[in-house]
């Protein structure tokens, strides 16, 4: 007896027993959403009413990637993360045909070309600038372009590593974010900005509250050049920092001093600054203990409370400032933040930045205080944009992100980043290779600061930051471009003949 069968029989087979699956497999899915009380239309339109969630979770890729023209995705759209990319990869950034950027936007800045630019004899290298001369321990920073706060925890071992290895290749700073001093920020050998957040991880006691030994502990390391008081950030002015538990490992617990597991809240602002008079005599403190130069971080809301504090300096004497003063606009980036946060509150850097700036310099502490800018500022327009209208530094997250390979996933709370950039899982972090993406780190820093030096020269000057408000024009409402000057005078004392 024939037993073989023929392979159009072992097809029909599988097909049937495939379509017998598929059909109890519906029937399953029937009923359960037919019982189910937790979704109405899956409850009235059974099975097909699946899609609707699956459609709505794939909508941001079809969007990224078919729909969405070159300057339209938010937050940050295809044409700027092109040019971070090409920048990081070394590639040329030359384009044809012409910009793809609607210059009529109200608020697009538009630089003046000069008549007579530079040539290339007459540039000039721009020169360090000290922060924290008044400091036993003052800094003396080369690049006006560097890297923000990002947190270990907030990002993952691979990307710290990669993003210390190009920061000292590109000879740039580093910000830790409020997540403590790892080995890994340690590991390139750059300079190090130490963040010191609300809940004072890396340096706080058992009982959380700011430990002076553990200030000299890290003020110990030799590139930790500056600390960082964070007062607040863009994206969730108002509230603290947010670590989810499930990125939060033995390490990082140990970092920050919490539990495995255990999700990393920082408080709304610090416990014992009720006031501008006691943010000055924490900053004191730190600086003291330290030696090293003392700045703090802060979102903008209005104009009253930035006047009240440089009035109190002025008050108390210059020797009482901060030695800078981190400007982050409302549109700042985070791993997690309250959406109402995120979206409404907050001044944008276009508007807080030139305020800062000219209270600062009305209140006379031009050379005292320098000026950090943060926000969104990821390509060479925005960086000049920003030397321009008063910043002395910017320091930049996502752009470095992207640098990494970000793609903008939008699943930097949930552990699961497809790239390994800002999850704990060793299945996604194999993908970051560290030898890689610490060449794009710097790369992208290099290309970056050389394009800002390019619009300088275009505009006449031999240095950025010789650039100022009057080298840039604001896209008005009228059709029309003012100079920004003029929009927002800069403070100059008037002198005595």
């Amino acid at each position: 007896m024939e037993f073989a069968l023929s392979v159009l029989e072992v097809f029909v087979f599988a097909f049937v027993v495939a379509l017998g699956i598929a059909v109890a497999a519906v029937i399953v899915m029937f009923v359960v959403d037919r019982t189910q009380t937790d979704d109405a239309i899956r409850r009235n339109y059974p099975v097909i009413g699946r899609f609707r969630g699956l459609f709505t979770n794939l909508g941001e890729f079809f969007r990224q990637y078919f729909f969405a023209m070159d300057r339209e995705e938010m937050p940050f759209n295809r044409a700027q993360r092109e040019w971070i990319h090409r920048a990081g990869h070394g590639k040329s950034n030359t384009v044809a045909f012409g910009s793809t950027r609607n210059l009529n936007v109200v608020g697009t800045p538009i630089f003046v070309n000069a008549a007579f630019p530079p040539l290339e004899d007459q540039f000039a290298k721009t020169a360090p600038m000290v922060i924290g001369e008044g400091a036993r321990h003052p800094y003396t920073a080369n690049s006006f372009f560097n890297i923000s706060g990002m947190s270990y925890g907030a990002i993952s071992k691979p990307a710290v590593r990669a993003l210390s290895r190009g920061a000292k290749s590109a000879g740039i700073w580093m910000n830790t974010g409020e997540g403590g001093l790892s080995p890994y920020h340690l590991e390139g050998g750059c300079d190090i900005v130490f963040q010191i957040g609300t809940a004072k991880f890396g340096v706080r006691d058992t009982d959380g509250q700011l430990s002076d030994d553990k200030l000299r502990e890290v003020a110990a390391h030799e590139t930790v050049r500056m600390f960082e008081i964070k007062l607040a950030q863009g994206a969730k002015p108002g509230k603290g920092g947010i670590l989810p538990g499930a990125k939060v490992t033995s390490e990082i617990a140990k970092i920050r001093g919490l539990n495995i597991g255990q999700d990393g809240i920082s408080p709304n602002r610090h416990a014992e600054v009720d006031d501008w008079d006691d943010l000055l005599d924490l900053i004191a403190h730190i600086r003291e203990v330290t030696g090293k130069p003392v700045g703090i971080k802060t979102v903008v809301g209005a104009e009253e409370p930035i006047a009240d504090l440089f009035a109190t300096i002025n008050k108390r004497g210059a020797d009482s400032a901060p030695d800078f003063i981190t400007v982050d606009g409302g549109e700042g980036g985070t791993g997690a933040a309250p959406m109402p946060l995120i979206d409404l509150v907050g001044m944008s850097i276009r508007e807080a930045l030139v305020m800062v700036v000219d209270q600062r310099d009305q209140a006379g502490l031009k050379e005292r205080i320098r000026v950090v800018a943060s926000g969104k500022l990821v390509n060479p327009g925005d960086v000049a944009w920003a030397i321009a209208a008063g910043a002395d530094f910017i320091a930049s997250a996502r752009g470095f992100m992207f640098s990494l390979g970000c793609i903008q996933a939008l699943k930097c709370n949930k552990n699961s980043c497809p790239t390994g950039i800002t999850t704990h899982d060793p299945r996604f972090q194999k993908g970051l290779v560290v030898a890689d993406k610490e060449k794009r780190v710097a790369q992208y820093a290099t290309e970056l600061i050389h394009e800002v030096e390019v619009i300088a020269h275009s505009v006449g000057v031999a240095e950025p930051r010789m650039m100022r408000r009057r080298h840039v024009r604001i896209m008005q409402d009228d059709g029309r471009s003012r100079p920004l000057n003029e929009i927002t005078p800069s403070y100059n004392p008037v002198t005595s003949p």
